[in-house]
């Protein structure tokens, strides 16, 4: 950088900084670096093709009357615009351009003080309303507080903890957070908006939709205001868009995000998203886009566990103040396994059901109104799938179960796993044992006294062993 340069160009700010709305000095003003200063030509680098057209059509009377200050009435503008930002191995890729405005200026417009007044149009105001600040358009029913955590959600939790305590200040940016339909992204994002105002109230935070973000900009572009669009978006602290995805369809759309992105992540702002998929994964949204969105951390929610959906349940009945009995909330944990949204909706169905018809909710009346949501509402349980549920349980691979080991986990695991067959199967004992590498009969009838004498004298296994007995009853039923 040229120091002379970087002196013209901050003596060029000392009357900018004077004439210039607060706000509009740190979006417009603040992000140019002076590169050099020769014959009389300074060259100033800007952020992005965008940034050059908004000076240009904006501030190029400002410009030109402080530079002609600094260097006469011969002085003219050239800009660098940074086209891409590169890595640690590649240079940043720039590309210099005139700035045509300048040819228009005599010497005798150096009447000073200039006013700038270009007020940003607020695409979240109502027509004919006053509205100074922006409506951050989060539910706040959504927090981290009512946000269940588990092993399918806990990493992206956590990280959205992070941002939340420092927007714009963490690895995490942006963050971007996928998975399928009705396991909580919304809910997530939002607790991070919320949260963030909560800790900073001055904090500027925005939940869009993606498809309310290209509707909006569609209306701009008809009334020829992209630039107000564009220019709002980047004087949020915070910005959550939600289904990143459907911006495949629209790629003009696409560009102002670029735009939009750049210019937020460079001025140290939060970006928050969320996608049906992971960004490796998405199809039509440009490349430039997606190797943004990978700057960050993609974390993913899945499919919560068997006691995850137990806990959402309780949640959701104490916050609705909501009684039920314990063996139909783990019916519906256990069979409804699709998303939290099926989940819930299964609950107010049920006791909706419950109301209308003035009855206990009990299992049999569970059965009856969720037959539309568990799609096998009965089904045989064979010694294979307890096998499997046993496995899993303590993480034990099948064939473990079928060797000859004296290891104490794989044989407790085998012997559990006999016992609830001959519990829950109508299978013989000669049967059971060949499911078990050809073991004879007498091996299950030991097998099942062991388990019956451990669940009396050892309590952590009795705990076991009762809670894969409900297991297999839920799925029973």
């Amino acid at each position: 950088m040229d120091m002379n340069a970087e002196k013209i160009w901050a003596n060029c700010l000392k009357i900018i900084k004077d004439i210039v709305e607060w706000q509009h000095y740190k979006t417009w003003f603040e992000p140019i670096q002076a590169i050099s200063v020769k014959d009389n030509v300074l060259i100033i680098q800007v952020p992005s093709q965008f940034f050059f057209e908004y000076l240009e059509e904006h501030y190029v009377n400002l410009l030109a009357k402080t530079l002609k200050r600094e260097l006469g009435k011969d002085a003219r503008l050239e800009y660098r615009i940074m086209v891409d930002s590169g890595n640690s191995r590649n240079k940043p890729l720039t590309m210099d351009v005139t700035g045509n405005g300048y040819k228009t200026y005599s010497n005798n417009e150096m009447d000073f003080p200039l006013v700038i007044n270009n007020p940003v149009k607020n695409p979240f105001v109502i027509p004919g309303l006053k509205k100074m600040q922006i409506d951050p358009q989060l539910n706040t029913t959504y927090t981290f507080d009512s946000f269940v955590e588990g092993d399918s959600n806990r990493v992206a939790r956590r990280a959205g903890k992070t941002v939340a305590e420092k927007p714009g200040a963490n690895s995490f940016n942006p963050l971007v957070v996928y998975g399928g339909v009705g396991l909580g992204k919304t809910h997530l994002v939002q607790a991070i908006g919320n949260e963030v105002k909560k800790l900073n109230p001055n904090k500027v935070v925005l939940y869009v939709s993606s498809e309310k973000f290209i509707n909006q900009f569609m209306d701009h572009s008809r009334n020829n205001a992209i630039n107000d669009f564009i220019h709002f978006y980047q004087l949020i602290d915070v910005l959550i868009i939600d289904d990143v995805q459907f911006f495949s369809k629209a790629e003009r759309s696409q560009d102002a995000f670029f735009a939009i992105f750049n210019h937020l992540h460079q001025s140290g702002k939060q970006l928050i998203l969320t996608s049906d998929k992971s960004p490796k994964d998405m199809e039509g949204v440009q490349e430039r886009l997606l190797s943004r969105f990978r700057w960050g951390l993609s974390t993913d929610l899945q499919i919560p566990d068997y006691e995850t959906r137990i806990e959402i349940l309780e949640r959701k009945m104490k916050a609705d103040g909501l009684d039920m009995p314990k063996e139909v909330v783990k019916y519906i944990a256990y069979n409804i396994n699709s998303n939290v949204r099926e989940l819930e909706g299964a609950l107010i169905s049920l006791l909706a059901q419950s109301s209308l018809n003035r009855r206990e909710i009990d299992l049999d009346l569970a059965k009856k109104v969720l037959r539309n949501f568990i799609k096998s509402a009965s089904k045989e349980i064979t010694i294979d799938t307890i096998q499997k549920m046993v496995c899993d349980y303590f993480d034990v691979a099948y064939d473990k179960l079928l060797q000859k080991t004296r290891k104490r986990e794989i044989v407790q695991a085998r012997q559990i796993t006999m016992y609830l067959a001959k519990a829950f199967t109508k299978n013989s004992l000669k049967t059971i044992g060949e499911h078990f590498g050809g073991r004879d009969h007498t091996t299950v009838i030991h097998s099942c006294q062991t388990v019956k004498d451990l669940m009396d004298t050892d309590s952590v296994f009795r705990e076991n062993v009762l809670e894969l007995q409900q297991k297999v009853q839920l799925a029973s039923m």
